[in-house]
């Protein structure tokens, strides 16, 4: 079956004549029109697929391809400008806009020959960790249809693990990379700032928090994708074996003891694989950055709305409220914040005597899709980011990690992140490719595979 190869498969099979552009589009669209309705993982689909991919057909038929991804079906986050599609970011406004650039990694995967889709459902203005928004709806988990598969790159990665997509590109602002792609059993990079270049894309919300990177069912995918957005940049080197922190909790914030088995099950693998890993608790207080966080994203909101009223018109109610509060927030308030990022950077820039940290992605399982988070975790009440705590200070501190699944034989994916010092992107898909099982498919809940 054609849609069940991953990138690397599929771009191998092109280069022998295998199969074609043409056959991998066809696939996709079958499994889309199988699927899509079910899941919603996709805003907007591209009108001309077709006709593009007979060309990548063309071309590699003639020994030509244009570059080393041509004519690979690639999904593309909403809140990413898109030449041809809307880049809704879940808001009607944006959804009537049809954008005629690229924005830069977008760019550089189309020079490479990626053949976009269409558009992953997002949260509106993704700054939730769930994926509905009024315009287009919820998505849903191809684990089980009845959950959400996190935000809010959730349609991205419902659209990879479905086989609705080969591969995709999404966006981390506080987590929403890592967290959807450990529940759906998937690899996803978040890169540290400057990794993958920006530009021509819409407002930056949260700050410099927000980095572009590849989601994909293998790592070798999200190796061949990272090095096409950032143009094959060499490798830090790091001494081997690694000194690598595991931290199972943060502070009193609860975790549910399914994840935190499949934590220490991946540290022990970890260990055999050779690695230094010790137990223990991140040696810094996230008080002071925690009492800010939602502050960013409302201060963020209040300007960009500003500067686009129709957006502003057409956002949900919540959304106004937000920005309402940030209105309200005073020049030192926004320093305080920011000197409590700058804190936090540096000292996290060495990452206190270590080489990389373990944590888990997710504190929780999926809940019903729909809802914006689980109202309790392992018997405590917790708020709406009570899920989230292990990601947004990794994005804060400006540095890189990457998201894999722990081993889990059945039920749902769990997924771990091993954080990196600056410019370590390469160095943790190093150490992470040994201790990587294939990826599972969501059989039986679509149907035959």
């Amino acid at each position: 079956m054609i849609w069940k190869k991953d990138a690397t498969a599929l771009l191998a099979a092109f280069a022998t004549g295998q199969t074609t552009p043409s056959d991998a589009v066809r696939a996709i669209l079958s499994r889309i029109a199988a699927f899509g309705s079910c899941l919603n993982a996709y805003s907007a689909l591209s009108t001309t697929l077709e006709h593009e991919a007979g060309a990548a057909t063309e071309r590699w038929a003639r020994g030509a391809p244009i570059g080393p991804l041509d004519g690979l079906p690639v999904i593309i986050k909403d809140n990413i400008v898109s030449a041809g599609l809307p880049a809704a970011w879940g808001n009607a406004a944006l959804g009537r806009r049809v954008p005629d650039h690229d924005e830069r990694p977008v760019a550089r995967l189309r020079a490479a020959g990626v053949l976009v889709i269409g558009k992953g459902n997002t949260p509106e203005f993704a700054v939730e960790g769930f994926t509905d928004n009024l315009t287009f709806g919820a998505t849903r988990n191809p684990f089980d249809p009845e959950l959400t598969p996190g935000g809010s790159s959730g349609g991205v990665v419902a659209a990879v693990a479905a086989g609705m997509a080969f591969a995709g590109l999404g966006t981390d602002g506080g987590g929403s990379i890592r967290r959807p792609a450990g529940y759906t059993g998937l690899v996803g990079l978040k890169p540290g700032i400057g990794h993958v270049m920006r530009g021509g894309g819409l407002a930056q919300v949260l700050l410099d928090f927000e980095t572009v990177g590849p989601i994909a069912r293998s790592l070798r995918d999200v190796r061949l994708l990272d090095a096409v957005l950032t143009g094959d940049q060499p490798a830090t080197a790091v001494p081997q074996p690694a000194r690598i922190l595991a931290v199972p909790t943060l502070g009193d914030a609860p975790c549910d003891p399914d994840i935190l088995t499949a934590f220490e099950a991946t540290v022990e693998t970890l260990r055999a694989a050779g690695h230094q890993v010790v137990t223990g608790a991140l040696p810094y207080d996230l008080s002071a950055l925690n009492a800010g966080w939602g502050r960013i994203g409302e201060i963020g909101l209040a300007a960009y709305f500003l500067r686009d009223p129709d957006v502003a018109r057409a956002a949900a109610p919540k959304y106004r409220t937000m920005a309402e509060r940030g209105e309200k927030a005073s020049a030192t308030e926004l320093y305080e914040i920011l000197n409590a990022v700058y804190d936090l950077r540096n000292a996290a820039a060495a990452l206190w005597g270590h080489d990389a940290i373990l944590m888990p992605a997710s504190a929780a399982h999926p809940w019903p899709a729909g809802e914006s988070h689980p109202p309790e975790i392992a018997g405590h009440p917790v708020g709406r980011r009570g899920h989230a705590v292990y990601t947004g200070w990794v994005n804060a501190a400006g540095l890189p990690a990457l998201a894999f699944p722990a081993t889990v034989e059945q039920g749902m994916p769990i997924g771990m992140q091993l954080v990196g010092g600056a410019g370590r992107e390469r160095w943790l898909m190093d150490v992470v490719e040994p201790i990587l099982t294939p990826f599972r498919w969501p059989d039986p809940v679509l149907g035959p595979m």
